[in-house]
């Protein structure tokens, strides 16, 4: 029997990626947006709404048998006073449901200069605002009574629909031709990164079996783990350039801009997680939904590369983006 879930913030990357996926697996999707999009995909039940309108996403939930809680400010604006109750809405729809909230986890919850891979119950220690909250969002979860509730843990995400990630919003242009990279991180530092689809099918593999799962369950998404020269090689690779010019993220001139603009001060607190490595363990993951899902590298980002008109010979790639 097919089941039904409930996605917030399927306009965006994550939710846009897993609705995809969960409806290959057979799933009824349901979409709450502010904005329904005008090429919006038909085989998905729209519902126009506000994720902070508690009303709002009761009715969207009604009779569903899960709901992914992938919603998120923009730019990071009013991150610490929208968020958590986002999440209070959609945990107060998934128990009056009996449904299976997901919610996307990042690596914030962690200090990166004391963690060098994480499990799952690896303790949450954030020293930074975002991952008190992040870490306030996933206790909310697992101590909520009565709850059924999953975080699957990622790196930083990229791919089609990523309008907030390092890759779209500054280490290339959009609309533009790869003529060089700004690359925030050290060369030989390693990071972790996550290609949108492939957490999107991760996704829909766990959500294919929750029935079996504890109230709940945690797992990491491993994805593409490399240092930052092979990063870039890579990107350069998947752009048709063989020795990209690379360009240093000028992190020491962020608190000039910070107090004009919301997304630096909130990028200044994430350079901890360039300047040291934490990779994310999977192993559970993989117990669970067996070899987690993984596009190569290079064609994950040809495919982003081209739905950012970055591609040369693509019709975008004129500048039209930046009209």
């Amino acid at each position: 029997m097919s089941k039904t879930i409930l996605i917030l913030g399927a306009t965006g990357g994550i939710g846009g990626a897993s609705a995809k996926a969960l409806l290959r697996h057979g799933w009824t999707v349901r979409a709450l947006a502010r904005r329904i999009p005008e090429r919006s995909d038909s085989a998905i039940e729209w519902t126009q709404g506000d994720a902070m309108d508690g009303a709002a996403v009761l009715r969207a939930a009604e009779g569903v048998d899960a709901i992914l809680h992938g919603a998120h400010p923009a730019g990071y604006r009013d991150w610490g006073k929208v968020v958590l109750p986002m999440l209070d809405h959609s945990i107060a729809a998934a128990l009056a449901n009996g449904a299976r909230l997901a919610l996307p986890g990042t690596i914030y919850n962690y200090d990166a200069r004391c963690v060098a891979v994480a499990h799952p119950d690896t303790p949450q220690l954030p020293h930074t605002r975002k991952g008190a909250i992040r870490a306030e969002m996933e206790r909310r979860l697992r101590e909520t009574p009565g709850l059924r509730a999953m975080v699957l843990r990622a790196g930083d995400f990229f791919g089609t629909g990523a309008k907030s990630s390092w890759l779209s919003q500054g280490m290339v242009t959009p609309g533009r031709p790869v003529a060089s990279i700004l690359y925030p991180g050290r060369p030989e530092v390693g990071h972790a990164w996550a290609y949108l689809p492939d957490v999107g099918e991760a996704f829909a593999r766990l959500f294919d079996r929750e029935s079996g799962m504890d109230d709940f369950a945690c797992h990491h998404f491993a994805g593409h783990w490399l240092d930052g020269a092979g990063f870039v090689a890579a990107l350069g690779e998947a752009a048709g350039r063989a020795d990209p010019k690379v360009r240093r993220m000028p992190w020491r001139l962020l608190p000039l801009a910070a107090p004009f603009n919301e997304t630096f001060r909130e990028l200044i607190e994430i350079e901890t997680f360039w300047r040291h490595p934490l990779r994310l363990d999977n192993a559970s993951l993989e117990a669970e939904i067996g070899p987690e899902p993984r596009t190569p590298l290079v064609q994950a980002l040809r495919v982003t590369l081209e739905a950012m008109g970055c591609a040369d010979g693509h019709p975008e790639a004129s500048g039209a983006l930046l009209a």
